[in-house]
């Protein structure tokens, strides 16, 4: 089995998370209801896994809590994070929504599809290094091409980074196994 290549993870930042936050999307609701996921998920570092099984009953006292499920079989980390004003807000914006699920959320392939949209649309388009996934090569693209809904769990633990530099505490927040490489990486970006 090979071992996975990381490489320097590229995110958004925090002004061109609150871009996307403020921007006018009234015209395209269904986009709107995306992008609040999104910023959500921003500010809570989840996995998109990990967001679609959350439900009312997880957020206790002003935080959300969960059991990260891709670590689950190794070691069971339970993962508390504040909610921050704009992330309550999200909330209490959506708290008439009737699913099972913490927010309106669509499939992950029409997540990811809608993210891409948004991105353009708000024109964060800046230009960004990614490994080709077939050649295993670096190339350019604009960010828009390749946003996703992990782009929000790299946007948490960037943004994050270059406000606590606790490694452990920032691991603690996301959900990252201690020694994780893909963790790792976030160290040497600034």
């Amino acid at each position: 089995i090979e071992e996975c290549v990381y490489g320097t993870p590229y995110y958004i930042t925090i002004e061109e998370r609150n871009q996307l936050y403020k921007a006018d999307l009234s015209a395209r609701p269904a986009l709107a209801v995306q992008r609040d996921i999104f910023v959500f998920q921003c500010l809570i570092g989840c996995r998109v896994s990990d967001l679609l099984r959350l439900t009312r009953d997880n957020i206790v006292n002003g935080a959300v809590e969960y059991v990260a499920q891709k670590t689950k079989d190794e070691k069971a980390e339970f993962v508390r994070v504040p909610l921050n004003g704009r992330a309550s807000a999200i909330l209490k914006k959506y708290s008439d929504h009737e699913g099972e699920g913490l927010l309106p959320f669509i499939t992950s392939q029409r997540y990811n599809d809608a993210l891409k949209e948004i991105f353009t649309v708000c024109g964060i388009t800046r230009m960004v290094t990614v490994i080709n996934p077939t050649t295993g090569e670096e190339e350019k693209r604009p960010i828009n091409e390749v946003a996703s809904s992990h782009m929000a769990r790299r946007t948490f633990v960037g943004n994050l980074y270059k406000q606590v530099k606790d490694p452990n505490l920032i691991g603690a927040l996301s959900g990252h196994k201690e020694g994780s490489k893909a963790f790792a990486r976030y160290r040497d970006i600034d």
